[in-house]
């Protein structure tokens, strides 16, 4: 079920009227999330409702082993190694089978022989990626001992299917989620009516700049031979506006929605295109992937804490694996590498920005300084956007190649309504920046104008207008295909 589908419309408020004006019992709203969570899921194919359940079970059994072997580190490894090996074994038949099969014929073909390929192709299932991440973190903190085994099978099935953020994260950690089912919610009418306002940002995101930048992008892609480098570059940065309001309109419908049943969740996007350096970017985009990839991959491989030629190492086993994870396509892989190779510059050159604040706090435009490193942090974005968006590696390097030749040569710029579009979603960006020190743009302080109840609901109907004048081709959000 997508979220910007008349289905959800019609799912969203039966689920919150029957959860607290119904099942006001703590026990019973959790079986009822867990139910609504599957009906949810399943509503886009019902078959996969096993690998969800696999997983699950498996990562709540492989808790109770760990406590139940608490003392004891050999059989607590075996555990713990043996339910990775199966989520991350499940994971990779159904998402990279097809690919690993592909290259190992494309090699065959190589060295001159011509083997049948191998003909079977699987689904991949929607979110797979997401909440086989969110079961390991559980089963991995649990041995870890940071995070103690639940005993409640409904509770944990519901933690792992949490509809919400179910196909595209945030990736919840135990240690937030989990205690969140274990207690007592009460509704907090505040906390509803500021859901919804994010909710409303993010589907203004995804609706009115998100799926009109794609249907540009998506007309004007394939041709790229044939366009000038200004358009190229104008292309470039209307996948980079598309990419980020898709992703980021998930997260806060999921944020907003989850509020709506008393559930915090966590920040997954904060303000990324202001960053001032690619590691402050990626302290800022997809937080709850990029920190779970350091929790659980980078420190137990020695993070920093090791030689520089090791911590190098490091990273690039790091940002190739964070490109794999994205898809079974090597331009994925180059992508993350792409990101590997900046991180190191910027290490090598000392250059962190270790803040994750709010940019040029206190101010309403940023330095000179400030505004330079936003531009460059955003250039580099865009190029590795380019890579991530190309259907191979081919059309990455003809696409970029083509656009950094001939950018500065005047031409016809030659794509529609993308002007229009990127004049949108520069506004966009702009609106967030008046509100950079806030969770969200629509989070609206209780002064000046916006006390006002009714300028307030001026706005939300202006925003709902625009929705309706500017609704294009509805797109699936890009990151239910990981």
């Amino acid at each position: 079920m997508l979220f910007n589908s008349l289905e959800f419309v019609i799912f969203l408020p039966i689920v919150f009227l029957l959860y607290w004006f119904v099942f006001r019992k703590r026990t019973i709203q959790n079986f009822f999330l867990l139910t609504a969570s599957y009906v949810f899921y399943g509503w886009w194919d019902w078959r996969f409702l096993g690998l969800i359940a696999i997983t699950s079970f498996c990562s709540y059994v492989s808790g109770l082993l760990l406590e139940r072997f608490l003392n004891s580190k050999q059989k607590s490894r075996l555990i713990c190694a043996c339910n990775i090996i199966i989520n991350i074994g499940i994971l990779c038949v159904f998402k990279y089978f097809n690919f690993f099969a592909e290259n190992i014929v494309g090699l065959f073909r190589m060295i001159g022989m011509n083997p049948d390929g191998i003909t079977i192709k699987l689904i991949l299932p929607v979110g797979i990626s997401f909440y086989t991440f969110q079961a390991l973190s559980y089963t991995i903190d649990v041995y870890r001992k940071k995070v103690l085994a639940t005993h409640d099978i409904v509770e944990f099935f519901a933690f792992i299917s949490f509809f919400p953020q179910l196909v595209a994260g945030p990736i919840e950690r135990a240690s937030n989620l989990l205690p969140q089912f274990q207690s007592e919610r009460q509704f907090d009418y505040k906390k509803a009516v500021d859901g919804m306002r994010q909710m409303l940002w993010g589907f203004f995101k995804k609706i009115v700049i998100a799926d009109n930048c794609a249907f540009v992008v998506n007309n004007y892609w394939s041709g790229h031979n044939e366009l000038s480098g200004l358009t190229l570059l104008i292309l470039g940065v209307l996948f980079t506006l598309q990419i980020y309001c898709d992703f980021s309109g998930y997260s806060d419908i999921a944020i907003g929605t989850a509020r709506l049943f008393g559930i915090n969740l966590m920040r997954n996007f904060n303000y990324p295109y202001f960053s001032l350096s690619i590691p402050d970017f990626w302290r800022r985009w997809h937080i709850s992937l990029t920190t779970w990839f350091r929790d659980y991959v980078y420190i137990p491989l020695g993070g920093n804490r090791c030689s520089k030629g090791r911590n190098i190492l490091n990273v690039f086993i790091v940002w190739g694996i964070s490109g794999l994870w994205h898809g079974a396509n090597w331009t994925f892989v180059c992508w993350g590498l792409y990101h590997g190779v900046l991180l190191t510059i910027y290490n090598l050159l000392g250059i962190n920005t270790k803040k994750n604040g709010i940019i040029s706090e206190g101010r309403f435009f940023p330095t000179i300084k400030e505004f330079l490193q936003i531009c460059l942090t955003f250039f580099l974005a865009v190029i590795g956007w380019i890579i991530f968006r190309s259907n191979n590696l081919t059309e990455a390097l003809s696409f970029i190649t083509r656009m950094l030749s001939t950018m500065f040569i005047p031409s016809k710029v030659q794509c529609g309504n993308g002007l229009i579009y990127l004049m949108m979603g520069f506004a966009m960006l702009f609106i967030e920046w008046l509100q950079r020190d806030k969770q969200h743009a629509l989070q609206l302080p209780n002064i000046y104008i916006f006390k006002f109840r009714a300028v307030r609901w001026s706005l939300y109907a202006g925003i709902l207008v625009m929705m309706m004048m500017f609704t294009g081709q509805s797109q699936q959000f890009i990151y239910f295909q990981f």
